[in-house]
């Protein structure tokens, strides 16, 4: 090499160094890209590996164990959700019958997905802008738009853990302050609260303790100061979770991902010694059978399926990017969706064993409130004692007896049965009760446990550590792409990122808060997130080719996946998405969408559809959301925006050469790659595509110069653009 050549200038010097490729390698002889790794060290293909590794190593964090890996996934993706949500729909669509659609969908859909999303992350090693941007320029403005969606759920979901804040505090008091109506005293009188007295206990303490909720959305009724302190309170837990990558978090989820299961153990235990447990567990098994053919309840088990496994948000993605390539992440996909789906059967049976035996205690003070009644008619004449049944013992009346004598009376009085003001006390109709709210239907079901408290504590513990695994995989779906992508300083944009998010959930403290989650949750992520999931299909199975991924798989897993995959990839998953994203389209149109309201005066929920404004607001935040894949094509495509194929050039640090970005034009990279006229190359590549093939061996390599053709060693680090 020249002596006033930059790299004989600088060979000793510990100063970074970055020029083009071709000052570099302008006077190197054509390199076969065949066989080129661009290895130009002259090392033994064993110690070339090594190499490879630790520069690698260095470049990127790593996961400290397999371990730690598979429960920071399954923290991801086991959420809230899994604890009330799946609970709510398997009672809301037919028991038994809803769990054929979810089982359905999560095979043909679900962990293929998860497979593709936790594969590409390990191939490419990047966060999603990276990965999609690599897959298919042209459709890089996928990662673009789960980022959005990763803000839009991170925004409304930390709420959620600052709800469980608020409970989890107010757990450490006997009795528990939801377990009794307010008294208001007016001097010698008490009377109980009004809005607590027609609704119950719980709900009030819901509805005006915690949230002090407004009658609309239109109704904003300014901050929740205790709500507002709950929500730093939670953001600063996740800031504190997340700043220093998976240095930190990783460590978290330790705890945050296996003390769930222990309490969850501990509830289970304790459910199916509790009377009536069995109840509950036979009521939610009962398959409905006609629900299995209602389009809206396997809408409804896509939905389920997709934020249970994470999918679309970027997170499973941005977790599998920091493992090895030789990771066997087949193996985790299908160990992942089995422990998801074995927590949400397993919070079911939580649930509904626990919200028997609320059933049953409600069922018999409603026959005792009932007969009471009964009572003061047959004193009042009213009813006559003949209708009584003569074996019935008022003192012991049991729900058996109360059920014969309410037919009776029913049948006689029939004309005039309504204005009697008697309820049937049936148990299914107990247990038919909304379990869509933890903040109310189990958080009464505990205050008739013995050492309330404690069950209490152990069940807000659970939820605040189920959101914050939850929150930290939402959150490397934002950081992980940025960072990766535009290099910004990791601590600063992450602390950044929680500051701003806290000051724009301000949004969700207010009085009328709920109802802002409500749209964010059902509405504003749903639809793009079904879009996203549905493109990276297509940008891999279609675009960049199911054929040649699987072959890459092969190479990197070290055998060849089951054919199954590649027939849902490239036409199942596929297929079944876009009918569910046209079926969700047309529910939006057919139902406009809603919420619903809490009404202080009548004490009790009315459905209120959203107003104009927040209807524009629902369809500006879907078109922000999906703004990014449309925006990003067709740049891409009218070449108003580079796609990145010519942007490579080579620095160097401490007798080390690494890729790293430029612009360097078409010409010179053919030069470097082939020879020093671009004329000379054997065969054009595609402009976004790898000219080096994986694990090929350079002629650089049998060199005699044990130091390499420059004597110093020099090593390029490994790109997602050479390894994939």
């Amino acid at each position: 090499m020249p002596k006033n050549s930059k790299v004989t200038q600088r060979e000793h010097s510990n100063e970074h160094v970055t020029e083009s490729v071709a000052d570099l390698l302008a006077l190197e002889e054509p390199v076969d890209y065949k066989q080129s790794v661009l290895n130009v060290c002259g090392e033994a293909g064993g110690k070339q590996k090594a190499a490879e590794e630790e520069l690698d190593a260095e470049d990127r964090p790593a996961w400290n164990s397999k371990l730690q890996y598979i429960l920071a996934q399954i923290g991801f993706s086991v959420g809230l959700g899994n604890i009330w949500r799946f609970p709510y729909l398997c009672q809301k669509n037919g028991g038994g019958a809803y769990l054929v659609p979810y089982l359905v969908l999560l095979i043909i859909i679900g962990i293929p997905l998860f497979f593709l999303e936790l594969a590409v992350g390990q191939r490419i090693r990047r966060g999603s802008i990276g990965v999609w941007h690599y897959v298919c320029p042209r459709l890089g403005g996928i990662g673009f738009s789960s980022c959005i969606v990763c803000l839009f759920v991170g925004l409304y979901y930390n709420v959620i853990i600052g709800w469980s804040i608020f409970y989890f505090f107010k757990s450490f008091q006997y009795p528990l302050p939801w377990s009794e109506c307010p008294v208001i005293r007016n001097g010698t009188m008490a009377v109980v609260e009004a809005e607590c007295e027609k609704s119950s206990a719980t709900t009030y303490f819901w509805y005006r303790e915690a949230l002090d909720i407004s009658n609309s959305i239109s109704e904003s009724g300014g901050l929740n100061w205790k709500m507002t302190l709950c929500l730093l309170v939670a953001w600063s837990i996740v800031g504190m979770a997340v700043v220093k990558g998976i240095q930190s978090s990783g460590k978290v989820m330790y705890f945050s991902s296996l003390f769930p299961y222990v309490v969850l153990a501990c509830f289970l235990v304790r459910g199916l010694l509790l009377r009536g447990a069995v109840d509950g567990i036979l009521h939610m098994f009962t398959p409905k059978l006609d629900k299995m053919l209602d389009p809206q309840v396997w809408r409804e088990a896509a939905t389920q399926v997709f934020f249970a496994l994470g999918l679309g948000f970027g997170g499973v993605i941005a977790f599998s990017s920091y493992n090895k390539q030789d990771n066997n992440c087949h193996f985790d996909a299908a160990l992942v969706s089995f422990i998801n789906f074995f927590t949400s059967v397993l919070a079911t049976l939580v649930v509904f064993a626990v919200l028997g035996f609320k059933a049953n205690i409600m069922n018999e003070k409603c026959v005792v409130e009932n007969a009471e009644k009964i009572l003061g008619y047959l004193n009042s004449n009213v009813l006559s004692r003949d209708l009584i049944p003569p074996h019935v013992n008022f003192s012991h009346l049991t729900t058996k007896d109360y059920a014969e004598m309410y037919h009776v009376i029913m049948t006689v009085k029939e004309d005039r049965f309504s204005a009697l003001g008697l309820d049937p006390c049936l148990l299914e109709d107990e247990l038919d009760k909304g379990t869509g709210l933890a903040f109310i239907a189990f958080t009464e079901a505990m205050t008739h446990f013995p050492a309330s408290p404690f069950w209490s504590v152990m069940f807000f513990l659970m939820l605040i550590n189920l959101g914050l695994g939850s929150m930290i995989g939402t959150m490397a779906g934002i950081t992980t792409p940025i960072i990766d992508t535009f290099k910004v300083p990791k601590e600063m944009f992450t602390v950044g990122c929680c500051v701003f998010a806290f000051f724009v959930g301000l949004l969700f403290v207010q009085r009328s808060g709920n109802y802002f989650v409500t749209m964010f949750d059902d509405y504003s992520a749903t639809l793009p997130l079904t879009v996203i999931v549905i493109l990276e299909n297509i940008a891999v199975a279609w675009i960049y080719g199911t054929k040649k991924f699987m072959q890459e798989l092969t190479e990197m897993l070290g055998f060849r996946p089951y054919r199954f995959y590649f027939y849902m990839w490239k036409f199942v998953s596929p297929l079944c998405m876009a009918v569910l994203t046209t079926a969700s389209i047309i529910q939006l149109g057919v139902t406009p969408p809603g919420y619903s309201a809490w009404i202080k005066e009548e004490a009790a929920e009315r459905y209120l559809y959203f107003p104009n404004w927040a209807m524009a607001l629902l369809i500006t935040l879907i078109v922000v959301a999906t703004l990014p894949i449309p925006v990003v094509f067709v740049l891409r495509h009218f070449h108003l925006l580079s796609d990145g194929s010519n942007t490579l050039s080579v620095s160097y640090k401490k007798g080390r050469m690494m890729k790293d970005v430029s612009n360097l034009e078409e010409n010179d990279e053919t030069r470097f790659i082939l020879s020093k006229v671009p004329s000379e190359a054997p065969s054009p590549m595609p402009t976004h595509r790898s000219y080096l093939g994986p694990g090929s061996t350079s002629p650089l390599e049998s060199s005699g110069n044990p130091n390499g053709r420059y004597g110093s060693g020099y090593l390029l680090a490994s790109t997602p653009e050479s390894e994939l």
